[in-house]
C-alpha cells in the first residue's frame, strides 16, 4: 500500500505553499544522495519526498489527490502515480533548485547537477492530449492507442560542450552592491541549461537537432476516472537538445461524453424510467438500460410516480478502489394527453371512485424528503 504524501513530507491537510515546498526541501536534504553515499533506503525515501512534493506543489494535483488518492494518478505511470519511471534526473531536472547552496548551488549529484562539476539534464516539454471516453469506458477501464506527433533527435545530429558555460549549464556573474560583491548563478542563454550546444545536424532537422515524427502511444486508463482528470505518460512527450536529455511527458486529459440515458453523478447512474398508468396500476417487469447491459427490473402493482428503485452495485466503480456506485431508477408515470370517447368515459366514472381517491401513506415521502435521501 502507497504511503500518504502528506505523512511522507510530514505535513498536514491544511499545509499551504510555503509550509509544503520547506517540507520538501527538508526531506529531500535530509536523504540527499550525497550525504547518504550507497544508501539505498535514503535513496528510496529521496524519491518518495519528490513524487510527494511534485504533487502537493501543484494546486490542480493536490486537489486530485485529495479527493482520490493515489488512484488520481494511477494507469499512467511517471510521477504521481508511483515512481517506477522516476529516476534522479527527473527530480533534478524539476527540483533541482529548492536545495539552493545547500550541495553546490545546483542541487545535483553524481555530475548530474551543477553541484557535481557535469552537465545539467534537460528535459524536452510535454505534450498535452484530450481522451474521449464514453461511459461504458470509464465504467470498465480502457486501454487507448492514440497518434502523438512528437518532436525528436533527428539521426546523425551531434552536441558539443557550450563554451560560454564550459558545459555547467549555469554562468556566474558577479554585481557590486551596497552590501559588496555579490555573486548569483543563471541559466546560461547560449545553450539554455543543457551545457551542450550543436555541433552537426542533418538538412532536415530544425535548429536544435529536432524533427517531428509521429508515434503511436498505447494509453492505460483505470476504470472510474473523470471528466477533467489528468493522466501522464512518462518520456512521451518532446525530446530535448543534447546528449543529456530526456524527454517530456504526455499529459492526458480525461474528456467523458454523455450517455444517451443514463446520467453520472460521482459513482452513482441516475436513470428516468416512463411507464404508462396501466403499467403502474397492475405492476409490470421491465429491462432497463444499466452501465453493461440490459437488467430486468419488478414493478410492484400501484407503483407510484417518483419513486425510486435503487439497484445496488449497477453504477461506477470507484477510481480509488472502494467498490461501485449504484444505479438510481425515477420512475415517472406518463398521463396520457389524448384519450378516446370510452377511454375518457371510464375515468369520468373513476372520478368518485374510492381506489382512485389518493391516500397516501405515511411510508410515501414527499418529493422534497426523496431529494433529501438521495443526496444525503
Amino acid at each position: 500500500m502507497k504511503k500518504d504524501f502528506y505523512e511522507i513530507l510530514g505535513i498536514t491537510k491544511s499545509a499551504d505553499a510555503a509550509e509544503i515546498k520547506k517540507a520538501y526541501r527538508k526531506k529531500a536534504i535530509e536523504f540527499h544522495p550525497d550525504k547518504n553515499p550507497g544508501d539505498k533506503e535514503a535513496e528510496e525515501k529521496f524519491k518518495l519526498a519528490a513524487e510527494a512534493y511534485e504533487v502537493l506543489s501543484d494546486p490542480q494535483k493536490k486537489a486530485k489527490y485529495d479527493q482520490y488518492g493515489h488512484q488520481a494518478f494511477d494507469g499512467a505511470g511517471g510521477f504521481g502515480g508511483g515512481h517506477g519511471g522516476m529516476n534522479m534526473d527527473d527530480i533534478f531536472s524539476q527540483f533541482g533548485d529548492i536545495f539552493g547552496s545547500a550541495f553546490g548551488g545546483g542541487g545535483g549529484f553524481s555530475g548530474f547537477g551543477g553541484g557535481g562539476g557535469g552537465q545539467r539534464r534537460v528535459k524536452g516539454s510535454n505534450l498535452r492530449i484530450k481522451v474521449k471516453l464514453t461511459l461504458e469506458e470509464v465504467a470498465n477501464g480502457v486501454e487507448k492507442k492514440v497518434k502523438v506527433k512528437r518532436k525528436i533527435q533527428a539521426s546523425g545530429v551531434s552536441y558539443k560542450t557550450c563554451s560560454t558555460c564550459n558545459g555547467q549549464g549555469q554562468v556566474m556573474r558577479v554585481t557590486n552592491t551596497i552590501l559588496g560583491r555579490m555573486q548569483s548563478a543563471s541559466t546560461c542563454p547560449t545553450c539554455g541549461g543543457s551545457g551542450q550546444i550543436l555541433d552537426k545536424k542533418p538538412n532536415n532537422a530544425d535548429a536544435q537537432g529536432m524533427i517531428l515524427e509521429d508515434e503511436t502511444v498505447s494509453i492505460k486508463i483505470p476504470a472510474g476516472v473523470v471528466d477533467g482528470m489528468q493522466l501522464k505518460v512518462a518520456n512521451k512527450g518532446n525530446d530535448a537538445p543534447g546528449n543529456n536529455s530526456i524527454p517530456g511527458d504526455l499529459i492526458v486529459a480525461i474528456e467523458e461524453i454523455e450517455h444517451e440515458t443514463l446520467k453520472r453523478e460521482g459513482e452513482n447512474l441516475h436513470l428516468d424510467l416512463y411507464i404508462s398508468f396501466a403499467e403502474a396500476v397492475l405492476g409490470v417487469s421491465k429491462d432497463i438500460d444499466a452501465i453493461n447491459g440490459k437488467v430486468r427490473i419488478k414493478l410492484e402493482e400501484g407503483i407510484q410516480s417518483g419513486k425510486i428503485l435503487r439497484l445496488k452495485g449497477k453504477g461506477i466503480p470507484s477510481v480509488n478502489g472502494y467498490g461501485n456506485g449504484d444505479l438510481l431508477v425515477h420512475v415517472n408515470v406518463w398521463t396520457p394527453k389524448t384519450l378516446s370517447k370510452e377511454q375518457k368515459q371510464f375515468f369520468e366514472k373513476s372520478l368518485t371512485d374510492e381506489n382512485f381517491i389518493p391516500h397516501p401513506e405515511k411510508s410515501d415521502k414527499s418529493f422534497f424528503e426523496k431529494v433529501k435521501d438521495m443526496f444525503s
